[in-house]
């Protein structure tokens, strides 16, 4: 949109070279538009500017953090320094059960807690698998059928080693899953003494970079991992978190009958 006005000549009714036929006669056009004025928009550049180097600072930070977390963790399994009083195993593979049952027949604790295990797998299958250690399994190893997921891993452990007064466990769990696995355990149970025995055989963090398939469980694992780091920063007790209900369907752990749960 434009408007005319006029405007007066100055008195010596002289024109410069450089003025507009229409200006010279008294008359100049001024628009009246919607566009903003130069210091709103290099403003709003400036702003602009600002938000894509946050989102690429962002995205290197992020970047090296998944960097860090990857070597960070073990390519080799190492057997425990100490002894402990009790054993745990988080499902999720069978080389898992394997390795705790050994440490218990080498022993390294009293009893092995399973947590996590198929309401439909019984313990003679479990037992199956490991032939050479089937008579563990009549004393000294327990079965945990109501751990959903990493949350409820945390909370059934802490409720078995209260139950028997345990003061240091060993954690078996894959290596990419320990950095997450320790986070939730330290928030269940900050007292009580954990050592870490993380199962290298699935997965070599270090080839990252050349196997997609890798690559793809590492980075999910990162932000599961950035996400239990910065729900346990803002919550008292697992058992009472809003978060794990929400993201177990209800409960991280169920109450199921006693005698299917530990036997």
């Amino acid at each position: 949109m434009s408007s005319r006005t006029q405007t007066w000549p100055a008195q010596n009714w002289t024109t410069p070279d450089t003025m507009e036929p229409a200006e010279a006669l008294g008359w100049r056009w001024t628009m009246h538009g919607d566009h903003a004025p130069p210091v709103r928009r290099s403003l709003t550049r400036r702003l602009l500017g600002i938000g894509a180097w946050g989102f690429v600072a962002c995205c290197l930070l992020g970047f090296f953090g998944f960097l860090a977390f990857v070597y960070s963790l073990d390519r080799f399994e190492q057997r425990p320094e100490t002894r402990a009083d009790g054993i745990v195993a988080l499902t999720g593979g069978a080389q898992r059960i394997g390795d705790a049952i050994d440490l218990l027949a080498k022993g390294y604790a009293k009893r092995l807690l399973i947590s996590g295990v198929n309401e439909k797998t019984s313990r003679d299958q479990i037992s199956r698998l490991n032939p050479g250690q089937r008579q563990l399994f009549a004393c000294c190893v327990d079965l945990d059928y109501r751990a959903r997921n990493t949350i409820g891993n945390a909370i059934e452990t802490r409720r078995w080693a209260e139950a028997n007064g345990f003061d240091t466990i060993i954690i078996v769990t894959s290596n990419y899953h320990m950095p997450r696995t320790m986070v939730e355990l330290d928030h269940a149970l900050p007292n009580l003494q954990k050592i870490p025995y993380p199962v290298a055989a699935t997965i070599d963090p270090h080839e990252w970079w050349r196997n997609p398939a890798t690559a793809k469980i590492l980075a999910s694992e990162y932000l599961k991992f950035l996400a239990v780091w910065l729900r346990t920063r803002f919550e008292d007790d697992p058992e009472r978190s809003s978060v794990a209900h929400l993201i177990s369907g209800g409960a991280p752990s169920q109450r199921v009958n006693a005698e299917t749960t530990v036997r």
